[in-house]
């Protein structure tokens, strides 16, 4: 594919923060938006220029939708396979089925990132009996992460088996099919790195985003992150493997643990722009969302040198109450998502602080 011309329409799957965000970095590059969602009075959908609103399934509106685009993508993992294969019949869509396939299914993906990508994970299996939970402990030891292979996020669809006696009750928690256990990574910390690929191959990636959870969801991220086991260069080597390993176009978060002695572990891959990156929005250096419009259009990639680190941290729930006073604070930076409903629990925003030049 040419690189798109300006005000040609750049579809968008989902509606959500990250759909709206992409909309903000089309718009700066002079695309049209339109973005399909069951729900109306989304966050991107109200921004964008043209929405579509229909269940993912539908076939006959996901055509007419993909007819409307000059190029498709989408916001998050979890949307229906079927949608996206029906869609490509009627345009290109990025990053295409096999990142999708790959990243729906726990246990594909750490089979492809082991067998395909060439790059380091924790023991797993697949795990349909508890007999077979049984037999993973007793091979690989406890602790032991069992997890549903789909639709898991945020601490969701997962449970510690921490010794022999809690296989019984970790294997009944998750219903006890279609599971996988992992061992437990003794990990000195968590880091992703933000990566782009272009449609002509070329790929540039972000430095190491230091990330640290709270409640099982991601509480903060700091970019660039110190490096004092010096893995960065073997995390940016891996990253290139994957994403030439799955010929991949846009920008995917690649999560790692880093144990002590600094041994790497790739926990999983996001086939979208992902929350550990948005710091990027106000690092002094394209931002991934912007990145990830170029990508998908065909234009070249932009500059990824930062000028400042920065910290990001998610509002939760009614956290987004306290933008006022957030926005006053020398060098920070508050997103609101706009959304309409504050849950608990729920991401509402973010804010970037500047800490310092790089």
């Amino acid at each position: 594919m040419t690189e798109l011309n300006k005000g040609a329409t750049i579809g968008i799957f989902g509606g959500g923060q990250l759909g709206r965000m992409l909309v903000q970095a089309a718009h700066k590059l002079g695309f049209k938006t339109h973005v399909y969602d069951p729900f109306d009075d989304t966050p991107a959908g109200r921004i964008a220029d043209n929405q579509t609103i229909a269940p993912f399934e539908a076939e006959a509106a996901v055509e007419i939708f993909a007819n409307c685009c000059d190029v498709l993508t989408y916001e998050f993992e979890n949307i229906p396979i079927k949608a996206i294969d029906h869609a490509s019949q009627f345009t290109n869509v990025y990053p295409d089925k096999k990142a999708l396939q790959t990243s729906h299914d726990r246990l594909v993906e750490k089979t492809f990132l082991r067998d395909k990508a060439d790059t380091p994970v924790v023991n797993f299996a697949a795990i349909e009996t508890m007999n077979s939970l049984s037999e993973f402990v007793h091979e690989f030891g406890a602790p032991a992460i069992l997890k549903t292979r789909r639709f898991g996020y945020d601490g969701k669809g997962q449970v510690k088996v921490n010794s022999p006696r809690d296989v019984k009750a970790g294997f009944a928690r998750l219903g006890g099919t279609d599971l996988i256990a992992e061992s437990f990574a003794p990990f000195v910390r968590e880091f992703s790195i933000i990566a782009s690929r272009g449609i002509d191959g070329s790929i540039a990636c972000y430095p190491l985003t230091e990330n640290v959870h709270k409640d099982h969801r991601l509480h903060t991220s700091i970019a660039p992150a110190d490096d004092p086991q010096n893995v960065s260069d073997e995390a940016h080597a891996i990253t290139n493997k994957i994403l030439k390993a799955l010929d991949y176009i846009g920008v995917m978060g690649i999560e790692f643990f880093e144990l002590e002695g600094g041994e790497l572990i790739v926990n999983e891959i996001a086939p979208r722009v992902h929350n550990s990156g948005h710091w990027t929005q106000d690092g002094g250096c394209t931002d991934q969302f912007e990145q990830h419009i170029r990508a998908i259009t065909g234009m070249k990639l932009g500059e990824i040198t930062l000028k400042h680190v920065v910290k990001m941290t998610n509002l939760i729930g009614d956290e987004i109450l306290h933008v006022g006073t957030l926005s006053q604070k020398p060098n920070t930076f508050v997103h609101d998502y706009d959304k309409r409903d504050i849950n608990p629990g729920r991401k509402m925003g973010h804010v970037n602080e500047v800490i310092s030049k790089v």
